[in-house]
C-alpha cells in the first residue's frame, strides 16, 4: 500500500498540479487532496489507490520501500 508522503512525492517529482494529477488519474480532486493529507497510508476505496498508482507509474514513477520502511519514490530504472 502506498502513502500519502509517497502520493505528495510523486507528484512532486513530476511537478504537476494536484488538478492536473487528479484528471490524468481519473479521480476526484478533493479525493486527492484527502489522499495527500493523511497521515500514513490513507484510507479509501482500492480502485481509487489502483488508479492512482497506476497513473504514477506509467509516468515512469517507481514506488519503493514499505509503509513501515523506507517508503519513498524514484523514476523507475528501465533495465
Amino acid at each position: 500500500m502506498i502513502t500519502s508522503g509517497q502520493i505528495k512525492a510523486a507528484r512532486a517529482l513530476l511537478g504537476i498540479s494536484i488538478a492536473d494529477f487528479a484528471k490524468l488519474a481519473g479521480i476526484g480532486f478533493t479525493t486527492l487532496v484527502r489522499l495527500e493529507s493523511s497521515d500514513g497510508v490513507p484510507s479509501g476505496n482500492i480502485r481509487t489507490f489502483e488508479a492512482v498508482q497506476k497513473a504514477f507509474e506509467q509516468a515512469g514513477v517507481e514506488f519503493i520501500g514499505t509503509p513501515e520502511k523506507g517508503a519513498g519514490v524514484r523514476w523507475r530504472l528501465d533495465e
